[in-house]
């Protein structure tokens, strides 16, 4: 297996091994559950006519609630073991799992109405590449529902190490192996206009702010509880000084 570097990324295989966080049923659901309140809230409640293609779908946990929504859905990961594991696990006529690229996506050019990219870009080798593809097998007028965090946060969740993302590569990559924490550290956050230029093909609907007004609307209130000190900070930020927002929902269309 190949091993990644700070100066040259290769692909982040077996990332589902890494912990238990792929295979936690409640947060995954939680997680599929938003997505579908958001992509209700703007395309209509109806999604039953659409197809969906899930990038970095993993254990097939989320796909399988999406199915419940959706037309068909396909899901595809590089994890070899967390495909097999939702091949095995989950099993819908409209649901099909596969080992795939996400910077050489194998579909026709607008092949999909909907594309889930959650969590997915700082894994990535190269993260334009993969936007321009899922922008080629969208179709005209088709919607990415894009979750991203922001490399100025103050605790990264994949180490759970506080500044790690904000640093300089060598430096991060000290902190990680001092911290015990792995040989390197692999991930790549951009910031808010990081993000921006990352996704300027598509057009922007923010919906970030929106769903920390009404966190039980969009399924969120378990992050962010309404009428908290924590749930008031958060919807400052997302209105005032949405660049310190550690992240974000982004519905991308084409």
């Amino acid at each position: 297996m190949k091993t990644a570097t700070s100066t040259q990324r290769d692909y982040q295989y077996g990332f589902s091994e890494k912990g238990t966080a792929m295979y936690d049923v409640t947060g995954r659901e939680r997680k599929a559950h938003t997505m579908v309140a958001v992509l209700q809230s703007h395309l209509g409640q109806d999604l039953q006519h659409l197809t969906l293609l899930n990038i970095g779908g993993s254990t097939g946990i989320i796909d399988g609630h999406l199915a419940q929504h959706f037309q068909s859905v396909t899901s595809i990961d590089i994890d070899q073991a967390a495909i097999q594991y939702a091949q095995t696990h989950f099993s819908t006529d409209n649901l099909q799992f596969a080992l795939g690229d996400a910077m050489e996506l194998g579909y026709d050019t607008s092949s999909f109405d909907v594309i889930i990219c959650s969590q997915v870009y700082e894994h990535v080798p190269d993260a334009s590449k993969m936007m321009q593809e899922i922008h080629r097998v969208l179709k005209p007028g088709g919607i990415c529902y894009f979750a991203a965090g922001n490399r100025l946060m103050w605790n990264e969740p994949h180490y759970n190490l506080p500044l790690l993302s904000i640093l300089p590569r060598f430096i991060a990559d000290q902190y990680v192996k001092v911290m015990n924490k792995g040989d390197h550290y692999y991930e790549k956050h951009l910031t808010y206009w990081g993000l921006k230029q990352l996704t300027h093909r598509f057009t922007v609907h923010d919906y970030t702010a929106r769903m920390l007004r009404s966190p039980q609307k969009f399924g969120i209130d378990y992050m962010v509880k309404p009428n908290t000190i924590k749930g008031k900070l958060a919807q400052f930020l997302s209105e005032h000084l949405l660049w310190l927002v550690p992240g974000y929902i982004w519905l991308l269309e084409k």
